[in-house]
């Protein structure tokens, strides 16, 4: 191993680019094995009641009724999502704490929609006062890749809601490329190379709509249906009637990104694993163990050039 970075020095002493790319995907890769045995062993989730965890359990219960009735699972990891990936950990702010119930929130651009899916929540939302909004629109976001046939996810509950909504701006751009991906993904939330792609990979859920995002168009034949068709679609290229974003197509161009796009093409199993893993992350940031996140962020952002 150390010959071949080695081997990889010019006459003058300097590393080749492609040395140092191997070196930096190399590091990133130590750091994300790190962390990953790190909050295996440091996750310190808050006690729930009894009371609070059957309320959990029975709202589960009629998630997946709605969703299923309304087809609206994608609108729901998409409500998910945007709500967790505001955090930010230099400040701890931001994250899966329930803002979206904010309009502030709601009105940013990259939220456009997403009051619909309040709307579709509000009557068994009414069931539950007692679940926290930040519980709640994760726990909807778990339920709807579950019932259109993706991983289960784990679901700890106790997420505390928080006073204000985060600024605007701290979600990714779809019209942007790998170098904007790891700034908002590990930079911001703490997150690793891996999970950016298995996430990316909730893509074969839903579709875009010109007048909430400026694009039109689903990423697979069949949009309420979560399996690995999103990585075959990227892979084979792009064909009429279906949508591949800048953000998309740009995982195909990156050394790191690529294999693992290959990777869970070939192997739904891989897909699952790996995604279920990263939406927990997700939808945990900042939540069990503020300081571990942060710790990351810090590595992350000396490991991105």
């Amino acid at each position: 191993m150390l010959a071949t970075v080695f081997s990889s020095f010019d006459e003058s002493g300097f590393v080749s680019s492609l040395s140092l790319s191997w070196i930096c995907s190399y590091g990133s890769l130590l750091v994300d094995r790190f962390f990953e045995v790190l909050a295996k062993m440091t996750k310190n989730y808050p006690a729930v009641s009894e009371e609070y965890q059957k309320a959990i359990e029975k709202c589960k219960r009629k998630l997946r009724g709605l969703i299923a009735e309304k087809n609206c699972a994608p609108i729901m990891v998409r409500l998910a999502w945007h709500s967790a990936g505001t955090f930010d950990c230099a400040s701890r702010t931001g994250g899966p704490f329930g803002t979206m119930r904010f309009d502030d929130e709601l009105a940013h651009g990259a939220n456009n929609g997403l009051h619909i899916a309040l709307r579709l929540l509000e009557p068994i939302r009414e069931q539950f006062p007692t679940i926290s909004h930040a519980d709640f629109h994760q726990l909807a976001g778990v339920v709807a890749v579950e019932v259109t046939g993706g991983p289960e996810i784990p679901f700890h509950p106790g997420r505390e809601d928080k006073p204000q909504p985060p600024p605007e701006g701290r979600l990714p751009d779809a019209t942007k490329g790998c170098d904007h991906l790891r700034q908002v993904f590990l930079k911001q939330m703490g997150l690793t190379d891996q999970d950016i792609v298995a996430l990316s990979g909730a893509h074969t859920l839903g579709r875009c709509h010109k007048d909430r995002s400026g694009f039109e168009g689903a990423w697979t034949s069949n949009p309420l249906i979560f399996d690995n068709s999103y990585f075959k679609e990227l892979l084979s290229g792009e064909k009429e009637g279906l949508l591949q974003l800048p953000s998309d197509k740009a995982l195909l161009d990156d050394p790191v990104f690529r294999p693992l796009v290959e990777k869970y093409a070939a192997d739904e199993e891989a897909f699952f694993a790996d995604y279920a893993e990263a939406h927990l992350k997700l939808s945990e940031l900042g939540y069990y163990f503020e300081s571990l996140n942060l710790s990351r962020c810090k590595l992350n952002s000396i490991m991105i050039f």
